[in-house]
């Protein structure tokens, strides 16, 4: 017996929406460092007219020199700062991510647990002995996607890690 094909459907909608959630999830993060690309770019630009009009009006090299090194200050300091916002922003996402990819192998292994459990439970079995087998593949195969999920769920983890955490281990 098959399982029926409307909680395939269903099984297909989960995953559906979550392919879904993942794709906004990684346009919201793009979108997000970009606009934060182009805040600092501006703001850099910006920065950078000013610190032309002031070196053309400096008459002392000494003066024009302590204006350089300002500037490269400042804009080494706005660099340094984008590229924590943006490192982050990325590890938010991978969180996130990583929440979303467990639920769904969590979900998933128990939503077609659930589905064959139905299956089973529509067919006339009379024999006890023949319950207590499929009762015993049952919780053997719940149990094999309680195991999988763990293990991918720790593997994820592990793969989304950053280095630093990684090396200090």
């Amino acid at each position: 017996m098959a399982i029926k094909q409307d909680q395939i459907n269903e099984l297909q909608k989960k995953n559906l929406e979550a392919a879904v959630r993942l794709a906004q999830m990684s346009i919201e993060n793009s979108q997000r460092i970009m606009e934060l690309q182009v805040a600092v770019a501006k703001s850099l630009f910006e920065e950078g007219v000013e610190n032309a009009k002031a070196l053309s009006s400096v008459k002392d090299p000494k003066q024009a020199i302590e204006l350089r090194t300002q500037y490269a200050q400042s804009t080494t300091e706005k660099m340094l700062s984008c590229a924590r916002e943006m490192a982050e922003l990325t590890n938010r996402t991978q969180a996130e991510v990583g929440k979303l990819v467990g639920e769904q192998l969590s979900t998933g292994g128990k939503d077609m647990f659930e589905a064959m459990q139905k299956m089973f439970t529509g067919m006339p079995i009379t024999d006890q002995n023949a319950m207590t087998a499929l009762q015993t593949a049952m919780d053997t195969t719940r149990s094999a996607f309680e195991q999988m999920t763990r293990a991918s769920s720790e593997a994820f983890q592990m793969f989304t890690q950053p280095a630093a955490t990684k090396t200090k281990k």
